[in-house]
Order: C-alpha cells, then sequence, then structure tokens
C-alpha cells in the first residue's frame, strides 16, 4: 500500500510531473459562446474564480459550475483562489433567472451550482439556493441539479431549506485530512462539515429521498495514505454516497504550497479503496475536481480523470 509522506522541500512551482501537463483547449468557438454567455449574464464561474485547471476543456464542452451569492468570500482558505471581504456585496436579486437563462441556453442535462461563504448572512445564502434551484428546475425541468455549498456554520435549518427545494445532490467538500484542518480550512471544522452531510442525508430521508450526497478531497498537501483512509471512512459513517479526489494546485504563491505531487497509481488506489468502502461511484485522479465530469459520476460511472 502506497504512504503518501510529507517531503522536506515543496516541489519547484512551475515544474509539473508529466501526469499534470494537460492539453489546452483555446481558440474554440465552443469556449468564446460560452464565456460570452457568462459576461451577458454577468455571472460567476467557480471554473475562473477558483483558476480551475479543467476550465477549458469544460467550456469547450458548452458546461460550467455557476459560483453564486456574490464574487467575494467570506473565509480566507489557504488553498482557494477566490477573493476574499469580510463586507461582501449584497445578493443579486436577478441571479437565480440568471442562472436558469444560461442552464437552457446551454441546454445543460446536469447544472452543477456552488458559492461562494457568506458567514455574514444568517442563513449563509440558502434562500438564495433555494431560488436558484427553482429557477432552473422551471427552465430546465429534466435536468440533474447538483449543489456545491459551504457548512452554513452547522445550521440544520439551513441545510434542511436546501434539501427541502429538491436538488438531486448536495455537495459539500470535506477538501482535506483533520489535521490539516487549521492550516488549511482555519475558519472550518472538520467535525462540522462531516455533520452537513449527515445532516443533508437525514433530512433527505424524509423530504427528498432520491437525493445524493457527495463530498470531495484535495491531496498533495501534506497528508498520508491513511490519513485520507480514515476520511473516506468517516464521510462514509455519515453515509455519503459520491466521492471525489483530486491534486491540489496552489493558485500562486501566497497560497498554501504543494508538499507532493501524487503519482496516477495512487489515485487508482484511493479510488480502489474508496469503493471497497461501499461509495456509490468514485472520481479520483489528478485533473478530477468537485464539479468535473459531475454528471457521469451522478450516472455510477467511476473516473480517473
Amino acid at each position: 500500500m502506497p504512504v503518501m509522506s510529507d517531503l522536506k522541500t515543496p516541489p519547484s512551482r512551475g515544474r509539473l510531473p508529466n501526469w499534470l501537463r494537460k492539453r489546452l483547449h483555446v481558440g474554440s468557438e465552443n469556449i468564446a459562446a460560452v464565456r460570452e454567455l457568462i459576461d451577458e449574464l454577468g455571472l460567476a464561474t467557480v471554473c475562473s474564480s477558483a483558476q480551475c485547471p479543467n476550465m477549458g476543456e469544460c467550456f469547450d464542452r458548452r458546461t460550467a459550475t455557476f459560483m453564486i451569492l456574490g464574487e467575494t468570500c467570506t473565509r480566507s482558505c489557504a488553498f482557494c483562489a477566490v477573493d476574499k471581504t469580510c463586507a461582501p456585496e449584497p445578493l443579486r436579486p436577478d441571479e437565480p433567472e440568471a442562472v436558469a437563462d444560461a442552464c437552457a441556453r446551454l441546454a445543460l442535462r446536469h447544472v452543477v451550482i456552488t458559492s461562494v461563504t457568506r458567514d455574514d448572512l444568517t442563513d449563509g445564502g440558502a434562500d438564495q439556493f433555494v431560488r436558484v434551484i427553482r429557477a432552473v428546475r422551471a427552465r430546465r425541468p429534466h435536468a440533474v441539479i447538483e449543489v456545491l455549498t459551504p457548512d452554513f456554520r452547522g445550521n440544520v435549518e439551513a441545510i434542511a431549506t436546501v434539501i427541502d427545494a429538491g436538488p438531486d445532490v448536495f455537495n459539500h467538500n470535506m477538501e482535506t485530512i483533520e489535521r490539516l484542518y487549521d492550516s488549511v480550512r482555519p475558519q472550518a471544522n472538520y467535525g462540522q462539515s462531516l455533520q452537513v452531510l449527515r445532516d443533508a442525508k437525514d433530512r433527505g430521508r424524509s423530504k427528498n429521498p432520491s437525493v445524493h450526497t457527495k463530498s470531495g478531497l484535495m491531496v498533495g498537501l501534506g497528508e498520508t495514505f491513511d490519513e485520507i483512509i480514515e476520511t473516506l471512512k468517516d464521510l462514509r459513517s455519515v453515509d455519503c454516497d459520491l466521492l471525489t479526489i483530486g491534486q491540489y494546485l496552489a493558485p500562486s504563491p501566497r497560497h498554501h504550497p504543494v508538499v507532493r505531487y501524487v503519482e496516477p497509481a495512487e489515485f487508482e488506489e484511493m479510488q480502489a479503496q474508496a469503493r471497497a468502502l461501499g461509495f456509490r461511484a468514485v472520481a479520483a485522479g489528478p485533473f478530477v475536481r468537485s464539479s468535473y465530469q459531475a454528471g457521469s459520476l451522478f450516472e455510477g460511472r467511476d473516473s480517473s480523470e
């Protein structure tokens, strides 16, 4: 069994191993059209805000992950490229309709809606999630709707509000192993994030029985293989259905450093271990992200890319 041990010095920035070299998607009419649509509707995407390495590929397939509740976050996670602020902008009243319009014009069959964290709002933005879900459902009644939410500070009512709106997938990312929370997610709590997934599943059993819960991890932050497996066991203990595991890539020198580039064979082992623990489907690989090929994962197809 591979062991993901810490390195004494981080890898040099800019020197990526061969398995982290990805073909660029440039000059595509689809990419230009998606960018134009997003700009026209004044929408934010986590693809752009979080500097996702898969953005060109996804835009080329005429899909995107919409980021609601504004473009600035009230938390300062060490891994994230999204802008931070103590005074975020007011919620946009027409945001739900704008997202729904984009989904309709892109003819999306699997819609992923995420957000910044809004600790300044009493409900953490749960009501806006509901309004977006309803607007998208009205325009794309047969689409699968997946929400990737913040922890709502553990607010059970906020979680219930989102579940009751009828998403098909409720995703909340653990992001990393418990030991690294203080350095990677200093304003979050490992136990609370697990409880969010537990509360979502519990509410779903009575109000939305078909909902799937989902979570994701980044690796290469300094965790060990055994710590990853313990986190996977914790996720299965709250009946989490779907899982993503991908390589952490630092957005800038100011962010948490990459401690290690994880080899493809190790992702294969993590995927096998996760499936053995009972996850319904697992995507594990260097370029895997929470919403990357989300439709395939929902349909129960494992992926390594």
